[in-house]
């Protein structure tokens, strides 16, 4: 695999992590970045993500993730609907991260990103729990740090281009 072809690979399974910590800030952000034009994935059959409608449509769904995360209710991300979602959302970012690097074929692209959505969820997950432990704090204080990881994260992913 060239150097390129590597970085792309690698930034792949990063959005695919992202998506694993939550779920819908990874397509969000990659369809903002779609959007501005940071990642070229027009003419690709992934193009519908830079879409106005598909930008504010993952905005809400992200907005609304961010939120009911907090929620005493709020499902486990390692349970089976948690997952899935994960695997699509980290698939998707995944692969429109590839196309817009060019040379590396979507498909490779999507499988990285699924492994990142699942990797993300259990290392999130993991990561959360013991933090709330060991520092003794409420669980809402992790939890933003997290949105913040993701969010940043993310952000820095997709503006490598």
């Amino acid at each position: 695999m060239p150097h390129g072809a590597v970085m792309f690979a690698i930034l792949a399974f990063a959005i695919g992590v992202i998506a694993g910590l939550r779920a819908f800030t990874a397509p969000a952000l990659v369809a903002w970045a779609a959007h501005l034009g940071w990642l070229n994935i027009a003419g690709s059959s992934l193009a519908f993500v830079g879409s106005a409608a598909a930008v504010g449509v993952l905005t809400l769904l992200a907005i609304g993730e961010l939120v009911t995360d907090k929620l005493p209710k709020a499902p486990n991300r390692t349970e089976p609907l948690g997952l899935v979602a994960r695997f699509v959302t980290g698939a998707l970012s995944g692969a429109a991260v590839a196309v817009s690097g060019g040379g590396m074929a979507f498909l490779l692209g999507g499988i990285l990103g699924a492994l990142g959505g699942i990797a993300g969820a259990f290392a999130g997950y993991q990561a959360r729990t013991r933090l709330v432990k060991a520092l003794k704090v409420p669980d809402f204080v992790i939890a933003v740090l997290e949105d913040a990881v993701a969010i940043g994260g993310g952000f820095w992913i997709v503006s490598r281009f």
